[in-house]
């Protein structure tokens, strides 16, 4: 089998790069640009780390957000299964500059569903986020299928991928799988996300902004290790049985991916600290004023995902504690600065 996985030098992308490259004997396919926020890096921790797989990977340089052409299709090679994580997803960014950031994530959508009409894969993943629900009011966890409500700029953007996927779903039989899911960590991510954030500001003694209420009430997040989407993805395309509407479905195949259990942003900034052997320091920031078109509170029902039998191989504590040490292990990602 081939894989076109766009988004592999990027954090989460390069996460199911390593997931695939250990759990099959898949060939992946990286189109790569490095124009946004793609390191070769993650690529060489991906390959190199467990294993010498580098002759089970192509890269091809190109850029997502221009078509496809047919010197490029040709250098991918068939493909049997696309899965689509390439997006800008900074929050803040997109508050700042929305109008390139929304332009960039709907081109490179429209470009891959483009080619994947023309070449029809098995499978085509799309990867949106919980944040196309908007925010869950405390004791509700969006299902599937609630009403789309974004809240940002990022949000929407991911929300218009969604809605065009499923037009090529609907019009041209795409066979289309829509994941969303919960904040995702892991290593190798940027040092402006919160988890190597925390790290450190706990390490140089400094606070830890926590979002929260007027009232006090502090945000909560499910959070899940990138590896543990890319397992639940693997196991949505060898579960096939592909909603089609050509076959009488009314909606594509969506499932939640969700963290084991709703932690607040105060609780995982003390368990990173614990993890550290540090103490934490912290203080309360409202959330809307500091960034605007934040919400408090996301959740997702997992229920449905987790009734086909899947199981996130990697409990949240043991993800914390194994991204800690291998983030002290390569100080020079916790010092890499954002682009």
């Amino acid at each position: 089998m081939r894989v076109l996985l766009t988004g592999a030098a990027g954090f989460l992308g390069s996460h199911c790069l390593r997931h695939l490259l250990t759990k099959t004997d898949w060939h992946i396919v990286c189109p790569v640009s490095f124009k946004h926020k793609g390191l070769p890096e993650r690529l060489v921790v991906a390959v190199d780390e467990e294993g010498d797989w580098w002759d089970r990977i192509t890269v091809v340089r190109c850029d997502l957000a221009a078509p496809i052409n047919d010197t490029t299709a040709t250098r991918f090679g068939d493909i049997d299964y696309i899965i689509n994580y390439a997006s800008e997803s900074h929050v803040d960014r997109s508050i700042d500059d929305p109008v390139p950031f929304i332009q960039n994530n709907i081109e490179v959508v429209l470009n891959v569903l483009e080619y994947a009409r023309k070449i029809r894969p098995s499978v085509f993943v799309q990867v949106s986020t919980d944040e196309v629900y908007g925010p869950a009011p405390e004791g509700y966890d969006c299902a599937e299928w609630d009403p789309i409500i974004p809240s940002n700029p990022y949000s929407a953007s991911k929300a218009a991928q969604e809605a065009i996927a499923i037009s090529y779903w609907r019009t041209y039989g795409v066979n289309l799988i829509i994941t969303n899911c919960m904040n995702l960590i892991g290593e190798t991510q940027d040092p402006e996300k919160f988890i190597p954030m925390i790290m450190s500001r706990v390490l140089h003694r400094e606070p830890v902004p926590i979002h929260a209420a007027a009232d006090g009430t502090i945000g909560s997040r499910f959070y899940l290790h990138a590896r543990n989407l890319a397992d639940a993805i693997l196991f949505l395309i060898r579960r096939g049985n592909i909603s089609r509407y050509e076959s009488g479905a009314t909606q594509p195949d969506r499932w939640n991916v969700v963290g084991e259990r709703e932690v607040s942003n105060l609780e995982m900034a003390q368990m990173v600290a614990d993890c550290l052997g540090e103490p934490l320091q912290y203080e309360l920031v409202d959330f809307h004023t500091s960034r605007p078109g934040h919400d408090l509170r996301y959740a997702l029902d997992g229920s449905k995902l987790a009734a086909t039998g899947w199981t996130m191989p990697v409990p949240l504590d043991a993800s914390i504690k194994a991204l800690v040490n291998w983030t002290r292990a390569h100080p020079e990602w916790a010092s890499r600065r954002p682009d």
